[in-house]
């Protein structure tokens, strides 16, 4: 296993951490039977014996169980002192001080443990930073650090670059969990953002490092450009090369759901190149051609332009046409429904559409707006959990 330096903690990260959203169901096809839990103690425990020592978790995750799940896991020999535990608190629950304080004490008693590692605010972005301002949360957790109850504070985001830096110069932060990947270059956070970052001696680590999935699956143009190096690897590999390649990355979390995903990436965090600098310019060539590939299986073709916003009935149409066309870009239609899925318990999703046609005129390229929303409405419903 690889290691990096956890930015100013004196923690040396495992590069492959173990992200906790995406334990092993019960039964796939009903998930609200809940996590297997037998599957993800062994799943755990066996990352920890192969060098995993970076746990990355939340409240919400798998409806509240996450954390227990964890905590019960590494509740053996000894586990819980040999790694680095991050979770997060929601911000959509209330944040007066008494609540601040009772989540974590339910946190700690659900992870069995007396201190949090990482104590996050859970995903900071333009339209919550405001109000968390407002709140001025860093007084809560600075008493809990104060009272050894937590060991550093950090953030998790979801916004843009710009505002990106905005919120990581308000703060000595320790540590911020990002999305990046080969395909998302220009959205979140950058590049540039994470070296920003790094700079300041804040640890950066990554989530989303095959969007949810969707990179470990090469349709036909991208497994082409694959084959043709003669060095044969897995997409999963070529997703995970190119951030490890980057500068200024602690760790790289993935959300794992069977053994047999684990010790794939066990395997591939285990080869002594996978470190800071190590592409080719073949390889970074190989890379941006599947970007380039991958980019170009699109059905609607949404630039993302975001010129139809704001909609009357509140339907984020550009986040629709997104998850449609990564469920055909992929071949792997899963973590869009489930992403789907958040977005219509969060009221913009495409079953709000009135046809009013208000957003058609506004779209450069003359999409029929309400008809494809339909279309990608009907594909990506299903996800339940």
């Amino acid at each position: 296993m690889q290691y990096r330096k956890l930015g100013n903690t004196g923690f040396d990260a495992s590069l492959l951490g173990m992200g906790c959203m995406r334990f092993p169901y019960i039964d796939d096809t009903d998930l609200k039977k809940g996590v297997h839990r037998e599957k993800a103690y062994e799943m755990v425990r066996h990352a920890v014996d192969n060098g995993i020592n970076y746990f990355d978790t939340a409240q919400g995750y798998h409806a509240g169980d996450s954390e227990a799940i964890l905590g019960e896991a590494l509740d053996y020999n000894g586990m819980r002192e040999k790694v680095w535990i991050t979770t997060k608190h929601p911000f959509w629950a209330p944040c007066e001080p008494a609540q601040i304080r009772r989540n974590l004490e339910n946190t700690l008693k659900k992870l069995r443990t007396s201190y949090i590692d990482t104590y996050l605010m859970h995903g900071i972005g333009p339209n919550n930073w405001p109000k968390i301002l407002e709140w001025n949360i860093w007084a809560e957790f600075e008493k809990f650090k104060a009272e050894g109850l937590i060991k550093t504070i950090g953030f998790s985001y979801h916004g843009n670059a710009k505002h990106f830096l905005e919120v990581l110069n308000h703060y000595p932060w320790e540590l911020t969990l990002v999305m990046h990947n080969m395909l998302d270059l220009n959205n979140e956070v950058t590049a540039k953002g994470i070296a920003a970052a790094a700079k300041k001696g804040c640890a950066v680590t990554i989530m989303e490092p095959l969007r949810g999935g969707g990179l470990s699956q090469a349709p036909k143009p991208v497994a082409a450009i694959y084959d043709s190096y003669a060095k044969k690897r897995t997409p999963t590999e070529w997703a995970f090369r190119y951030l490890a390649n980057l500068p200024g990355i602690a760790s790289i979390t993935s959300g794992m759901s069977n053994m047999e995903q684990l010790n794939e990436n066990l395997a591939i965090f285990s080869r002594s190149n996978m470190t800071q600098g190590h592409l080719t310019p073949e390889e970074k060539s190989i890379i941006e051609d599947a970007r380039k590939a991958y980019e170009s299986i699109i059905t609607i073709p949404c630039t993302g332009c975001n010129y139809c916003l704001p909609c009357p009935q509140n339907v984020n149409i550009p986040n629709a046409f997104r998850l449609f066309n990564d469920g055909h870009r992929f071949e792997f239609f899963d973590q869009v429904r489930r992403s789907y899925m958040f977005a219509r318990r969060g009221g913009s999703g495409a079953e709000k559409c009135t046809r009013c046609g208000i957003c058609n005129p506004k779209c450069p390229i003359n999409i029929d707006i309400p008809k494809e929303l339909k279309v990608a409405h009907d594909m990506l419903i299903g996800w339940e959990e």
